[in-house]
């Protein structure tokens, strides 16, 4: 081995699609590609080392130790369309061991503290035990709590540079190619109402509402009476302000609450959007139970949740995911979702994916980001804008790639074989 970027040039299996050059002026990878990963120092080459893959990459990207080239931080999307799926690390034969360690120094396999923006999971292993007793347990309700605002409550700021004015952090429904993201929002929900068949004077349930968008268009647009519920204290404050300010005092109304704690019932619809990937693949029957609890007979739910292209495997959403963006995160595949759904009781009435929706969706969130990057920076640190930037484009390429899409699932309560669905749908289009 003639220097670190070529050591480590050769731990990928084909090498890395892209330049990679290193701090002791070696170069490696495509050489002719106008994208490229410049590492800075030691403690990125450890980060790298001592959590080969996607994490080590994202510790040493986020603290400043790996330089992407030709890229902008914001919208990592050219250089991570090339590399998602090609960073695992093979694994080198014995023989090569002492010529590896002699050329990267043994100090570059002592693992580095990890950056500040890192959700760290070490507690999970050494006291688990005990925090199940004491109400601390993966998803339990302290747990979900401390997840939630992790990611919800980074900045009300930040997220209005990079959500926009409809502070929807959930995929968009685009009604033609080149309709705006705002547009694809508001008809995100207006569909939603459509399918749940909302009419004024009925009541919505909105489970982990966000910022309160599809509560306000329901009461709005459809004269409901909607109640939503979010973990996020800052998302709950930004939606009591916004529905005061928009005069729906009388029909809206967002909570600072676990979805648990729902104490109403009687609802003739329940919506729960981007709610499902935090919960837990193996609490679905008791929430979709809960669910069936608070409708009315033939009221409707509609789920609308990422999911993976398969339900075979691991339902981790993968450690950089879990480490950065959403602590405890599961996802899988729809027929897991629809077979839950099912054995509550719910009569699936429709099943729709919008994959590709959502990768639009993500591509004017990393454009928002790189047009107001300088205010995102200045709000909430440099490590956290680049967090977000990554985590955005990559989700992009695993839409677009088909190793994530996005399902909407209609349901009805159907009691006595009376659901209350027409016998073909239109939704009103």
């Amino acid at each position: 081995m003639s220097g670190i970027a070529s050591t480590l040039d050769s731990f990928f299996e084909g090498g890395l699609p892209v330049r990679l050059s290193a701090y002791d002026g070696s170069v490696a990878g495509d050489q002719d590609s106008p994208y490229g990963l410049r590492l800075v120092n030691q403690r990125g080459l450890a980060y790298i080392l001592t959590a080969p893959g996607d994490l080590g990459l994202a510790r040493a990207y986020v603290s400043g130790d790996l330089e992407l080239e030709g890229t902008h931080p914001g919208d990592p999307y050219p250089i991570l369309r090339l590399i998602v799926g090609k960073t695992d690390f093979k694994r080198p034969a014995v023989t090569e061991l002492v010529g590896i360690a002699r050329t990267l120094g043994l100090g570059s396999f002592n693992p580095p503290k990890p950056p500040p923006q890192e959700h760290l999971p070490g507690w999970r292993h050494r006291v688990e035990h005990a925090r199940d007793l004491i109400g601390w347990g993966r998803h339990s309700q302290r747990r979900d709590a401390d997840a939630i605002h992790h990611h919800y409550d980074v900045s009300n700021t930040f997220y209005e540079y990079v959500l926009g004015p409809s502070m929807t952090y959930t995929c968009a429904v685009f009604p033609t190619e080149d309709a705006t993201l705002e547009e694809a929002q508001a008809n995100k929900y207006d569909l939603i109402c459509r399918k749940l068949d909302l009419k004024a004077g009925q009541r919505l349930l909105d489970l982990g509402c966000g910022w309160g968008g599809m509560v306000r268009h329901a009461a709005k647009h459809y004269g409901v009476k909607a109640l939503g519920v979010t973990l996020s204290e800052q998302q709950a404050l930004w939606a009591q302000e916004e529905i005061k300010r928009q005069g729906l005092d009388d029909l809206a109304e967002v909570r600072f609450s676990d979805y648990r704690n729902v104490a109403e019932g009687d609802f003739d619809a329940v919506s729960s959007i981007g709610l499902t990937e935090h919960i837990g693949v193996g609490n679905y029957p008791s929430y979709f139970g809960f669910i069936r609890s608070k409708l009315k007979d033939q009221g409707r739910l509609l789920n609308h949740c990422i999911t993976r292209d398969n339900s075979r495997g691991r339902n981790s959403a993968g450690a950089f995911i879990d480490r950065y963006v959403f602590p405890d995160g599961e996802l899988t595949g729809s027929g897991t979702i629809v077979t839950a759904v099912e054995n509550a009781g719910l009569e699936v009435q429709h099943h729709e994916n919008f994959r590709m929706h959502y990768a639009k969706t993500l591509t004017g969130w990393n454009r928002n980001l790189v047009e107001n990057w300088d205010a995102c920076v200045a709000e909430v640190g440099l490590g956290t804008a680049k967090v977000w930037g990554l985590y955005m484009a990559g989700s992009r390429v695993g839409f677009e790639t088909n190793q994530i899409q996005l399902h909407h699932v209609l349901a009805t309560k159907t009691v006595g074989g009376v659901g209350g669905y027409p016998l073909r749908h239109d939704f009103g289009v």
